[in-house]
């Protein structure tokens, strides 16, 4: 005997993404078009309609159970589904699938390789890694992106991990500096402290009103210091006398890419280095053979 189809007295939402907001000791959710919570956030979107699949609201989506006007008035003070909607888009956590979470997951950790291709380079070659590269390295050392953390701030994380187990540096710094002659010694002196690569020093304009410039290849972390030098001679130009200046000719100095042989020999040894055997080494090819003889160093900015 075939049974009479009842029809369902709720709505059905499909494809949609959840925001929920537990407020008042109470569950709230709203349904959301997939990927447009975000661009609401970072002010991609500025229609609410293109975001919200309705403005109702909801203790539970998935199961069609609205929340009652008392309730809402409770936890939010008005029944205004519109501002209450906007509060939860702005306040709440969106829910995601496992399969979108991987997927974030995916493009955070390439996110986090590609800050460190752009920062960090071979102390041996100065020269830097290839995305796939530091990819796998990042892997061989167990690292675990934080969605709740920038790419850049967990690059800087991740560089002292692999420097452990990995020939990897940040990349200097190429500023250029210019104070009075007098604060000649004064600059020469933070630079050697700072252990800085002078690469030239120019003197001109005579003792009384003359310019020392540096050109100089720093660690980024000396920037600071060296930033606050320069804006205490420039306190000298206000009294009339010559003041200081900085330039910042190169973000980040190295050479061209690393070879896949280096690579994959400094793999190695690390591999080998963690069970004690020795390593052989993977002879270079003849281009490799021919950059590893040059000496030009080159500049990215």
């Amino acid at each position: 005997m075939s049974r009479v189809f009842q029809p369902v007295g709720q709505k059905r939402l499909t494809n949609i993404a959840v925001v929920r907001l537990k407020k008042n000791g109470e569950r709230f959710e709203i349904a959301c078009y997939k990927n447009k919570v975000g661009d609401w956030r970072s002010g991609i979107e500025k229609d609410l309609d293109e975001v919200l699949q309705t403005t109702t609201i909801f203790h539970n989506v998935g199961k069609g159970v609205v929340a009652k006007d008392k309730e809402l008035m409770a936890a939010f003070g008005t029944s205004d589904q519109k501002a209450i909607c906007l509060e939860i888009l702005a306040k709440g956590e969106l829910q995601v699938s496992d399969k979108e979470r991987k997927l974030e997951y995916e493009h955070l950790f390439k996110d986090v390789a590609g800050v460190l291709v752009e920062k960090c380079i071979n102390p041996a070659t100065n020269r830097p890694y290839t995305l796939s590269m530091l990819e796998r390295a990042l892997r061989d050392i167990h690292f675990n992106v934080d969605p709740k953390k920038s790419a850049k701030q967990q690059a800087l994380e991740a560089l002292p991990l692999l420097q452990k187990e990995f020939p990897i540096e940040r990349a200097r710094m190429r500023l250029k500096l210019s104070v009075p002659v007098g604060s000649q010694q004064e600059l020469e002196q933070l630079l050697q402290r700072e252990a800085a690569e002078v690469q030239s020093l120019d003197v001109g304009g005579g003792a009384a009103g003359g310019v020392c410039t540096a050109v100089a290849l720093v660690e980024p972390g000396s920037f600071r210091n060296l930033h606050n030098f320069i804006q205490q001679q420039s306190a000298a130009s206000s009294r009339g006398g010559v003041g200081g200046r900085l330039e910042v000719l190169s973000l980040a100095v190295m050479a061209e890419g690393a070879t896949v042989e280096e690579f994959a020999n400094w793999i190695g040894a690390a591999a080998a280095a963690a069970v004690g055997r020795p390593v052989m080494a993977a002879p270079l090819g003849p281009e490799a053979a021919e950059a590893e003889g040059a000496s030009t160093t080159g500049t990215h900015g």
